[in-house]
C-alpha cells in the first residue's frame, strides 16, 4: 500500500473512533449509531486535510475544534514517522504535512514493486459485470460504445484489485424479429446470408428482412409461423437461427478486438440461454404469493412503484398471450448469477433509461428471496453520445452511426496527426500508433466524462495533444520513454536502493501525485466511475510536465540527483501505462 491518503485514513480512523466512543460512553449513546470517518482529502493548505471532526462533532452535539483537538492528541503516536506536521485549523480541520523521508520511502517502495504497491482488496469477491449487449443481426452502433468501454474499464479495475470478475455479454438473440430474419435467410440462401453477415453488413440484412416483412403479406405470415416454430424448438428453425447468432457473434468479436476490450465469445450469454428457466420463475413467484393476474397478464406489484397517474406499477412477467416479458429473463439471470455463479456484486452497465425497469427487477428479486441482502445489484447508468449540434450523434441521413465507422474516422485522423508530428514514424509502427491513438482518444473521451452525463463527440478536441485527452496522456508516456532512449539508460539499472531526493517542490509534488494512483484505482472500483481514474492520470501528467520543466533529468547537477529523477520518470511512465491499461488504452513508447 503506497497511497498516503489510504494510509492516513487507516491511521486516523482509530483516533476518531476513540473520541467518538468516549463521548458516547459519557452520554450513554450506542457508538454504532454515530459514524466517525476521518474523511481525508488532498488540500492546498497542506498535503492532506481531515474534515471528519466537523460532522462527528455535530452528531455528538459538541464543539468541532474541541473534537478535532482530541483527535489530534489521540492520533499523534499513530502518525509518527509519516506526518511531519499535524495542525488544527479553522472550525475543526486537521491539516497534515507528510514527512519528506516517508514520501520518498513510499515512492521507492512503489517503484520496486511490479504492481506499483497496489495490493488486492482484502474483501475481494466475485463480481458479475453485464455490459455491451448488442442485438443479433443488427449492427453495433455508437450507442454500444459507452456500455462496452465503461464495462471493460470496470472489469479491468476490479480484476486488478483481485476480484473474480465474470464478464457477461447479454446479447439479444431471441424474440419475434427472428421470424422475419430466418425467413429472409431462407430467401437469400445460407451462403449469401453468411457472406453478408461475415463482412459486417448486419444493417443491410436486417433492413432487407424488415422491408419484406412490411411489404409482403405472404412473407409476414411465414415469419409469424417461423416464430412459432422457433419457440417450439423446431430443429431446422433452430439450425437457421444458430447461423444468425454465430455469424453475428463472430462479427461482434472483430469489433471488440479492434476496440481492445476483453470480451470474448465465451462471455456471450444470450437471452435464449434462460428460456428453460422462465417457467420456474413464474411458478416460484406464484408459490411465493406475489404473482398477480392483472388484465390477463401475470405480474408482480413491488411496493413503491407507481405510474404517471400515481397508480401501482406492475412488472409484467408473463403476458396475456403466454409470452414472457423481459423482466422474466432478467429475474432468471439474477437467480443464475447468485445461485450458480456465486456473485456478491452485480453491475448492470446499461443506459440511464433502463433505471426504472432495473429498480423494479431488483425489488422483485428481493421480494422473492433471489437477491439476498448481502448481494449488491447496481445499475451503472450512462448518458448519451451527442453530436456537435447537441443532439443524438447521427449520420447526415439521420441514422445511427456504425461503431466501426467511428473507429475508422478516429484512426484516419490520428494517422494524419502522427505523420505531421513525427514523419520518421513509418510502416507498421506508424499504423499501430495511429490505431492506439485514434481508438484511445475515443475511449478516453468517453471514460473521462462523468458517465451519467451526456457528452459531445468532438474529433478535434478528443484527438488534441493538449488538455484532458487520451493523446496527451499517451504522449506524456512516450515523452518519458524518450528520455531513457536519449540518455541510453537501461531502466533495469534503476535499483531499489536509489536515494530519492525530493528537495525541489516539483519533485515532491510528483512523488505525491504518483502515490495517489492506488486511491484512484480503489475509488473507481468502489464508485464504478472511470472518470475518477482518468482525472488522476491527467493530473499526474500535468504534474510531470511541471517537474520536467523545472528539474533537469539527464543533465542534473550530479549523478545522485540524476538517478533519483530517473526513478521518478520511470515510475511516472509505469503508472501512466498501468492506468491507461486499466482504461483499455495502449501506451506507445514512441509517438
Amino acid at each position: 500500500m503506497a497511497d498516503p491518503l489510504v494510509i492516513l485514513t487507516e491511521r486516523l480512523a482509530p483516533a476518531f473512533a476513540a473520541v467518538r466512543d468516549a463521548a458516547c460512553a459519557e452520554a450513554g449513546t450506542d457508538p454504532a449509531t454515530v459514524p466517525a470517518p476521518p474523511t481525508v482529502r488532498r488540500s492546498d493548505r497542506a498535503d492532506f486535510q481531515a474534515d471528519g471532526a466537523l460532522p462527528l462533532a455535530k452528531r455528538l452535539g459538541r464543539n468541532p475544534r474541541e473534537v478535532a483537538a482530541e483527535v489530534q492528541e489521540a492520533a499523534t503516536a499513530a502518525l509518527e514517522g509519516l506526518v511531519a506536521e499535524l495542525e488544527l485549523a479553522g472550525p475543526g480541520f486537521l491539516n497534515l504535512t507528510l514527512d519528506d523521508g516517508a514520501v520518498a520511502d513510499l515512492a521507492r517502495r512503489a517503484h520496486a514493486d511490479a504492481a506499483l504497491d497496489v495490493a488486492p482488496d482484502a474483501d475481494a469477491g466475485t463480481v458479475v459485470v453485464d455490459y455491451s449487449a448488442p442485438n443479433v443481426a443488427k449492427e453495433m452502433h455508437v450507442g454500444h460504445l459507452r456500455s462496452t468501454v465503461i464495462g471493460d474499464a470496470l472489469v479491468r479495475v476490479l480484476e486488478r484489485l483481485g476480484h473474480t470478475v465474470v464478464r457477461e455479454n447479454h446479447v439479444g438473440d431471441w424474440g419475434t424479429p427472428f421470424g422475419m430474419l430466418i425467413e429472409h435467410l431462407v430467401d437469400v440462401g445460407e451462403d449469401t446470408a453468411v457472406a453478408e453477415l461475415s463482412v459486417g453488413d448486419l444493417n443491410g440484412f436486417y433492413q432487407a428482412a424488415r422491408a419484406s416483412f412490411d411489404g409482403d403479406d405472404a412473407f409476414k405470415e411465414r415469419a409469424r409461423r417461423r416464430v412459432v416454430s422457433l419457440q417450439a424448438g423446431d430443429p431446422e428453425t433452430l439450425r437457421l437461427w444458430r447461423i444468425l447468432v454465430d455469424q453475428s457473434t463472430e462479427y461482434f468479436q472483430t469489433v471488440y478486438d479492434r476496440l481492445g476490450v476483453r470480451l470474448t465469445p465465451d462471455d456471450v450469454v444470450g437471452e435464449s440461454a434462460y428460456n428453460d428457466a422462465l417457467p420456474a420463475v413464474v411458478a416460484d413467484l406464484d408459490a411465493a404469493g406475489i404473482l398477480v393476474l392483472d388484465d390477463g397478464a401475470e405480474c408482480v406489484f413491488p411496493p413503491g412503484f407507481t405510474n404517471r397517474d400515481g397508480e401501482p406499477q406492475p412488472m409484467i412477467v408473463r403476458k396475456g398471450d403466454g409470452g414472457y416479458g423481459y423482466a422474466a429473463t432478467d429475474l432468471a439471470t439474477i437467480r443464475q448469477r447468485v445461485d450458480v455463479t456465486g456473485a456478491e456484486r452485480i453491475l448492470y452497465v446499461v443506459g440511464a433509461p433502463q433505471r426504472d425497469h432495473l429498480e423494479m427487477v431488483f425489488a422483485v428479486a428481493r421480494m422473492a428471496g433471489w437477491l439476498p441482502d448481502d448481494v449488491v445489484a447496481e445499475h451503472v447508468p450512462f448518458g448519451n453520445l451527442l453530436g456537435a449540434d447537441g443532439k443524438m450523434f447521427k449520420t447526415r441521413a439521420g441514422t445511427s452511426v456504425r461503431l466501426v465507422d467511428l473507429l475508422d474516422e478516429a484512426v484516419d485522423r490520428a494517422r494524419d496527426a502522427i505523420a505531421e508530428r513525427n514523419p520518421d514514424l513509418v510502416g507498421e509502427e506508424a499504423e499501430a500508433v495511429a490505431a492506439a491513438v485514434g481508438i484511445g482518444a475515443i475511449k478516453y473521451a468517453d471514460l473521462s466524462s462523468d458517465r451519467v452525463k451526456d457528452y459531445v463527440l468532438d474529433f478535434d478536441r478528443m484527438l488534441a495533444f493538449e488538455g484532458a485527452t487520451g493523446p496527451y496522456l499517451q504522449y506524456a508516456h512516450a515523452r518519458i520513454r524518450s528520455i531513457f532512449r536519449r540518455g541510453e539508460v537501461d531502466v533495469g539499472t534503476l535499483t531499489a536502493d536509489v536515494d530519492l531526493a525530493l528537495g525541489q517542490p516539483q519533485e515532491r509534488a510528483l512523488a505525491l501525485a504518483l502515490l495517489g494512483f492506488e486511491g484512484a484505482v480503489r475509488d473507481t472500483a468502489r464508485t464504478s466511475q472511470p472518470h475518477r481514474l482518468c482525472g488522476h492520470l491527467f493530473d499526474l501528467a500535468q504534474t510531470f510536465t511541471s517537474f520536467y520543466e523545472a528539474c533537469p533529468v539527464l543533465k542534473a547537477d550530479d549523478e545522485a540527483t540524476r538517478a533519483s529523477r530517473l526513478v521518478l520518470c520511470d515510475l511516472t511512465a509505469r503508472t501512466l501505462a498501468a492506468g491507461l491499461d486499466l482504461l483499455g488504452i495502449a501506451a506507445p513508447d514512441r509517438m
